[in-house]
């Protein structure tokens, strides 16, 4: 019961959160208030993230701070549910995200997290989602830091799935590092088709940075590699969990 509770009220907290929030971003837009690493939309997705999973009894502990340290970075985590968005917008400085376009459709969110300055990607349309990350090596040049879900989908499990190229490009694109995450902790705390939420813990875990000055288009699927092989030698060694073999899906 007390489960069930917990996730009407972490329900109510994301859409209050969203409404205030996001609305502050669409507010700031209005009165043209420039962007920049202290303002609204800056401080509008940390703000929601924490009040979020503050609500729900969640708590985030972040393992190899130092690695997140500086500007314009690519963070590549995986992708399990709600809760590892909130806590990675809750906790990385000046944070950008491509996401699928759906979202910029929703009422209240769309709009907000258009003026945030997060990225509509159309995964379906190669051409629009090359577009989507020329946009985003624009906000890494001004100083803001990209984050990527390269599985795409929420997965069901802690293995890795096969990475797609795209966000590998916009690394090389942009000549920033990119900087391995891996989250866990999300699975235990909302159980996947259940309307159940637990208290507990988030662990954020970010890797060594894998620079990227001198890489070429044709080094994509070596940075791949690279950067799925640190997830995936993190989730073993932390939490016994056993990827596949880097493309062998």
């Amino acid at each position: 019961m007390m489960s069930f509770l917990r996730f009407l009220i972490f329900q109510l907290s994301v859409a209050v959160g969203t409404i205030l929030f996001g609305g502050s971003c669409i507010v700031a837009a209005l009165l043209r208030v420039p962007d920049g690493p202290h303002s609204t939309y800056a401080l509008a997705p940390r703000r929601w993230g924490r009040f979020a999973l503050w609500m729900a009894g969640i708590r985030v502990q972040e393992h190899g701070v130092e690695h997140k340290r500086g500007a314009g970075h690519i963070f590549v985590a995986n992708h399990l549910s709600i809760l590892d968005v909130l806590a990675l917008g809750g906790h990385l400085p000046w944070i950008k995200f491509v996401a699928k376009a759906e979202l910029f459709r929703v009422p209240i969110l769309g709009p907000s997290m258009r003026h945030a300055g997060m990225i509509p990607i159309e995964r379906a349309n190669r051409k629009a989602a090359f577009g989507a990350y020329t946009t985003a090596t624009e906000r890494i040049r001004a100083g803001a830091s990209v984050g990527v879900y390269p599985e795409g989908t929420r997965g069901r499990a802690y293995p890795l799935r096969p990475f797609k190229r795209g966000p590998f490009v916009l690394a090389i694109q942009a000549q920033v590092p990119v900087v391995p995450m891996f989250v866990y902790g999300v699975l235990e705390l909302a159980p996947r088709g259940t309307f159940r939420v637990y208290p507990g813990t988030i662990h954020l875990h970010y890797l060594p940075p894998i620079p990227t000055a001198g890489l070429t288009h044709d080094d994509r699927d070596a940075l791949a590699k690279r950067t799925y092989e640190a997830m995936a030698t993190c989730a073993r060694e932390r939490y016994g969990v056993v990827s596949p073999p880097y493309g062998s899906a």
